[in-house]
């Protein structure tokens, strides 16, 4: 592994431990040149993912994109960051099981698991989510949305 901080190529592993989960292993290296610390993070990928946008455009899944959404959906809420992280994990694995055969992942999917994990997450996040998800333009559609929530029919 590479130190971010001078470019060496040969960093240590010190420390090795898992996520909550078990999806991730966090690894503590060392780089003999600097001397500096670092952390990283490894995961599993099944396969590559490739997401076909409403517009027909097929791009390369970006795990990062889908924190980025959740995390500005649950700013300034009392979300715990591992809560979140082990909901994009969830997100990320169930993924890589649709469609085995090689199948690639539309884009609406991916929002609706979005918006799904976050509902369980918060009620807040779950509605500034779905208000640029599904793009809500006037107080109105804030308002049918959450009347829809509070009967149960949203989805």
């Amino acid at each position: 592994m590479k130190c971010p901080y001078c470019g060496h190529h040969d960093t240590q592993v010190k420390d090795s431990r898992p996520s909550e989960d078990g999806t991730t292993i966090k690894r503590r290296r060392h780089c003999s040149h600097c001397d500096a610390r670092f952390t990283t993070l490894e995961r599993v990928q099944l396969r590559e993912l490739v997401v076909v946008k409403r517009d027909g455009t097929r791009k390369p899944f970006d795990r990062d994109k889908i924190m980025r959404s959740m995390l500005m959906a649950t700013r300034k809420r009392p979300i715990q960051a591992d809560a979140l992280e082990q909901a994009v994990n969830r997100i990320v694995r169930e993924l890589e099981h649709y469609g085995t055969d090689g199948a690639d992942v539309p884009s609406p999917h991916i929002g609706e698991m979005v918006m799904d994990a976050l509902r369980t997450l918060d009620q807040v996040a779950y509605i500034r989510y779905a208000s640029v998800y599904r793009d809500f333009t006037e107080k109105g559609d804030f308002e049918a949305f959450v009347k829809h929530m509070d009967g149960g029919e949203e989805r």
